[in-house]
């Protein structure tokens, strides 16, 4: 069964992006997939440095390598993506994400900083072999509200999963054998 991988980048449970990836998550388990989140702030920090090597990160490493979709949230901190993430990735070949499919999802301060998307994001995810779909979100402090994110932010997740989906959908259809129809 196709499966969807959320990585949290945040050093925070409670964070924005984070609370970005439960929706594109049950966006995903809505359709079918089965669902799992990774906290990047729940692994050990010699595991994310490549120092050591414990369960939790050999069993963040393969779902993520057995995932289809594969969403990415970050907040943005010095105009580009979390350290915890950059150690993550850092721990996969350039081809570990070959033929899967990427979502990236960053939150900021402003609106300054929303080319994280495409100067950050889709460069670190193409560089391990994924294809990164074409709508990216970012959103703002102020596109949050107590009951969570504004509904332009949710729509244009549910647009990225529909995007993803699709994309997952083709590249499984792609990968059957080729069978040549008979004549008869």
């Amino acid at each position: 069964m196709t499966s969807a991988v959320a990585i949290s980048g945040s050093p925070s449970r409670e964070s924005r992006s984070r609370r970005l990836l439960a929706h594109a998550l049950a966006r995903c388990a809505g359709a079918g997939l089965d669902t799992r989140l990774i906290d990047l702030c729940d692994l050990p920090a010699d595991d994310l440095l490549g120092r050591t090597k414990s369960a939790a990160i050999a069993d963040a490493l393969a779902a993520v390598s057995a995932a289809r979709i594969v969403i990415v949230g970050t907040p943005v901190y010095r105009a580009s993506y979390s350290g915890m993430l950059k150690v993550f990735f850092d721990l996969f070949t350039m081809d570990a994400l070959d033929g899967k499919v990427a979502i990236p999802i960053a939150t900021g301060g402003g609106s300054a900083h929303q080319l994280v998307i495409d100067h950050a994001l889709r460069p670190l995810l193409a560089s391990v072999g994924a294809q990164v779909v074409a709508t990216g979100i970012y959103a703002t402090d102020a596109q949050f509200g107590a009951d969570g994110p504004q509904d332009v932010v949710t729509q244009r997740i549910d647009r990225a999963v529909a995007e993803a989906l699709g994309i997952a959908d083709v590249a499984a259809v792609a990968a059957q054998p080729f069978r040549a129809a008979s004549k008869g």
